[in-house]
């Protein structure tokens, strides 16, 4: 087996899924919510604890840097006073002196002492003794405020050289210093705060860890009681889809007296309610569709022997007189039409009864359609109106129930020629990669919005005071809906009043395979609109509601 390396484009669709996920799931959401409340909680406070706790010690060492400074100057003054300058050399030990009672009366070692300047040049003082940790980080500012400062104490932080280039951080002390006979020297002592630094450093440490534990153990926490929170929701959304699914009898597990119990009674309930209204619309659907069925099929026995009694009086009309011939032609007419509606109604109650099975073999839907426009050309005439027939393409065999496509072209031409006012009639044969279609397009009186919503209706009819030309159940184009849909295409209709109708089929090439586009336009484009490649109906159901509402936009079925 060879190791196959992951997709390097994997990462483009990582945003994707986690914004997937985020949409998805509440437990996500919810513990995520809480994690950044609680770290920025956990963050504020830290940093306030952090910038406390860091002054606090500063504040602290400062003050104790100021009592050791003052006191160690204190006792090295002291001991200047009381000095004897008898003795030759006392002038140049007082300095030295002074500095070895600094540094024993402090815990500092950093110090140094120079003398101020601008004092009378005439004595021989005892000169500067400085300190190298502490010459380079006395400011000129420091200095400035220690010479004019007189006994008061002065600071300044500053950064301690700690040698290999690191520095510590300090603080300077500085004050003045009288050497009796000799003048006033500037006494400047450093304290090293690295000790501190590396407390503050370890309170900064701990905090931080509490808070990545607390933040952590928060998170936990709140994954547990967000998953019991959130375990009776999803058993609700799960049973809630498998009742929309068709399972009637699942129910939510009731358990408790809390919130949840109670949402799972009333579901419970709900459930029952529903499922008990269902199973009455049900048995009364089957009752209805086996009434019908039944009528129709009883019916067949007295319709035959009217129909046979029919045809005797309808072959010898011509004997009768001009009154009783008349009615043997409007019986015999009719007795078809009653005819058909038996077979009409049949049809449906099979298409109800979910019985309807397809019966596909090779057709050529352009021969199809010539053979339906030939049928019905004397019709044509009669009614004034010039039936033709473009195919541009389309000349290849499909599989399809040859029938049932038979019988939508008919009724749609049929109608065409119904409403058709006298002007001429198109039916057009196109095909593209995935799909062939026919459209019939009259230049009638058309239909308005309204209309179009119910063309597909059953029994339904655009003007009930209008007599039809061909005797028509009003069950033609539901069963023809139907039977578009059982070859996996579409039926859909444009119309405008004034302007006509087209009613467009489309059929898979290969049976069950998804259509991508109808290679015929709808709206027609001779009706002033550009045509577009149009999604499949069943999945645009709203935006095809919506365009019925507007004027001149086309309609799905």
């Amino acid at each position: 087996m060879r190791f196959r390396w992951p997709d390097r484009e994997w990462w483009r669709l990582v945003p994707s899924r986690l914004a997937r996920l985020w949409r998805r799931s509440l437990q996500l959401r919810t513990v995520a919510i809480t994690l950044l409340l609680t770290g920025v909680a956990i963050l504020v406070t830290g940093i306030y604890m952090a910038l406390s706790i860091s002054n606090d010690l500063y504040q602290s060492r400062l003050d104790e840097a100021l009592r050791d400074s003052s006191r160690a100057t204190t006792a090295a003054q002291s001991t200047l006073n009381a000095s004897d300058l008898s003795a030759s050399d006392s002038g140049k030990n007082l300095l030295n002196t002074a500095l070895q009672t600094v540094q024993s009366s402090t815990s500092s070692r950093l110090v140094a002492a120079y003398r101020v300047p601008g004092q009378d040049t005439g004595v021989l003082a005892p000169p500067d003794r400085g300190s190298p940790a502490l010459n380079p980080v006395i400011s000129p500012a420091l200095r400035e405020k220690v010479q004019k400062g007189g006994t008061k104490q002065f600071f300044q932080s500053v950064a301690l050289p700690a040698g290999g280039g690191a520095t510590d951080p300090g603080i300077v002390v500085g004050t003045q210093l009288t050497l009796p006979s000799y003048g006033r020297y500037e006494l400047y002592i450093g304290y090293n705060l690295r000790d501190s630094e590396n407390t503050l450093f370890f309170v900064q440490n701990t905090l931080l860890l509490a808070g990545l534990a607390l933040i952590v153990l928060i998170g936990a926490i709140t994954w547990v009681i967000v998953r019991f929170v959130v375990e009776p929701i999803r058993v609700a959304a799960r049973t809630s889809e498998r009742l929309a699914a068709g399972d009637l009898a699942v129910r939510i597990p009731e358990r408790g007296e809390d919130v949840f119990a109670s949402l799972a009674r009333s579901f419970n309930g709900m459930a029952d309610s529903l499922q008990n209204q269902i199973n009455q619309l049900a048995t009364l659907s089957q009752l209805q569709q086996r009434f019908v069925s039944d009528v129709s099929h009883e019916l067949r026995t007295p319709l035959t022997t009217i129909r046979l009694a029919g045809d005797v009086i309808y072959d010898q009309r011509d004997s009768f007189p001009p009154a009783t011939e008349r009615t043997a032609e409007l019986l015999h007419t009719q007795i078809e039409r009653f005819d058909r509606l038996l077979s009409d109604l049949l049809e449906i109650s099979r298409y109800d009864a979910g019985s309807v099975a397809l019966e596909p073999e090779p057709t050529n839907l352009v021969r199809l359609a010539e053979d339906v426009v030939d049928e019905l050309r004397t019709l044509a005439e009669q009614n004034g109106i010039q039936l033709r027939l473009d195919a541009p393409g389309g000349y290849f065999d499909v599989g399809m129930d040859p029938r049932r496509i038979r019988r939508i072209v008919r009724n749609l031409v049929g109608n065409a020629i119904e409403h058709g006012e006298g002007k001429p009639v198109v039916v057009t044969v196109d095909s593209n990669e995935t799909a062939v279609a026919l459209t019939v397009r009259d230049y009638g009186i058309g239909m308005s919005q309204q209309d179009v919503n119910h063309v597909f209706d059953r029994f339904w009819r655009a003007d009930p005071s209008r007599k039809r030309t061909l005797g028509g159940t009003g069950l033609g184009l539901a069963i023809s809906l139907e039977d578009a849909t059982l070859h996996s295409g579409w039926l859909q209709v444009w119309s405008m009043p004034g302007q006509g109708s087209s009613f467009r089929l489309t059929l898979p090439r290969i049976h069950g395979k998804e259509i991508s586009a109808s290679p015929l336009p709808l709206p027609p484009i001779d009706a002033g609109w550009v045509p577009r490649a149009e999604p499949d109906p069943a999945a645009a159901v709203d935006d095809g509601a919506r365009e019925r509402a507007l004027p001149g936009k086309e309609a799905h079925a």
